[in-house]
């Protein structure tokens, strides 16, 4: 019989797997929609997210594309899947710091970039969940009160 200590780790690790089941194969399907289209032009960026912009004209549309639409060589960052929920500012500043391996992309490793800085990460950050925000990638948050909340 299984002690009781192990069951809540079990019970953990199936719930994850079968999340994992359900939704990846529905983002990663040939026959997604995929992530959204920027729209042409695209919405007057804020004042605020300016060198954001620049920095990740810079350094990251070569792979994510301009708007991080994505191309041949990166994903786009407008998936749901690169959320704050599932991927957190942490997750980008260590993949600037330390590359990423493939784990959920055709596209290969993510190389790490040491020419940007951690204050530079942190715009480019800003800038793109702003864009995530435009193409409608929505997350959901707790308040306090632990009641949910369209972020």
């Amino acid at each position: 019989m299984l002690q009781a200590k192990w069951i809540l780790p079990i019970v953990g690790a199936a719930v994850l797997l079968l999340v994992g089941i359900l939704w990846l194969p529905e983002i990663l399907s040939p026959n997604s929609k995929g992530p959204p289209a920027p729209a042409s032009p695209g919405p007057i960026v804020p004042s605020v997210f300016t060198m954001g912009e620049t920095l990740f004209n810079a350094h990251c549309t070569r792979c994510h594309g301009t708007s991080a639409a994505g191309t041949n060589e990166g994903p786009s960052l407008l998936w749901k899947i690169y959320a704050p929920n599932h991927h957190s500012d942490a997750s980008f500043y260590l993949a600037v710091q330390q590359g990423v391996r493939a784990h959920h992309w055709r596209f290969g490793n993510m190389l790490p970039i040491p020419a940007v800085t951690q204050d530079e990460v942190t715009q480019i950050i800003a800038y793109v969940r702003w864009l995530q925000e435009q193409a409608g990638v929505r997350w959901r948050a707790r308040r306090e009160d632990g009641a949910a909340t369209s972020g």
